[in-house]
């Protein structure tokens, strides 16, 4: 037994030996191990790479016509562009309005919009009255823009219009109809008279 426990102490400090041998930190010439090769060494051509298979020599290939990227369909263009079929805008926001999605277009039109338009809305934000040297942006506080249709809007966030830029690589297009919501709200805040206070609390308001 004594034996026994004394060769298993010799292996034991052989193999630290070796192991430590091991990290050394020399390099080494010979290939590494490689048990598990998995797809590894896939026949496979890099990007730019020559390909003889193909008349243009070319390995990268287009996409095949009609292909689309998983998710990026986008067949409504109504939700997506704020357009009808005819390419023309829509006029009324085809999401349904909660004031859980108002709440969101608050949120994100603060984010987003504040800086050049101000806090109502009216252009006034720090942006286009700090002296930058900007063109101002314009008010929504106008008949023309509380005529304009819900995809205009819903475009100008998304494209950009003149000096603004478009927001549409930031902002969803969930949170854009949410701040074309939210747009509206602050125009009937601008622009409302007591028959747009709910009954029930109209009483107090004008307390």
């Amino acid at each position: 037994m004594k034996n026994l426990t004394y060769t298993s102490m010799k292996f034991l400090a052989a193999a630290v030996v070796i192991a430590a041998a091991g990290c050394r930190g020399t390099i080494s010439e010979r290939p590494p191990i490689h048990p598990i090769l998995d797809m590894d060494f896939q026949e496979r051509f890099e990007a730019q790479e020559a390909n003889d298979f193909f008349a243009d020599g070319r390995a990268m290939r287009m996409p095949l016509p009609g292909t689309i990227s998983r998710g990026f369909l986008r067949e409504d263009a109504a939700f997506y562009f704020g357009k009808q079929d005819d390419g023309t805008f829509v006029i009324k926001t085809p999401v349904v309005v909660t004031a859980e999605l108002m709440a969101r277009g608050r949120d994100r039109f603060e984010v987003f919009c504040t800086p050049c338009h101000g806090l109502a809305g009216d252009g006034k934000g720090i942006v286009s009255t700090g002296g930058y040297g900007l063109v101002p942006a314009p008010t929504y506080h106008n008949d023309r823009m509380r005529g304009i249709e819900d995809g205009y809007l819903f475009d100008v966030i998304s494209n950009g219009v003149r000096t603004m830029q478009g927001y549409g690589y930031q902002v969803p297009p969930e949170d854009r109809w949410a701040i074309v919501a939210y747009i509206r709200a602050l125009q009937r805040s601008q622009k409302a008279n007591v028959d747009d206070v709910p009954s029930e609390i109209r009483e107090s308001v004008a307390n």
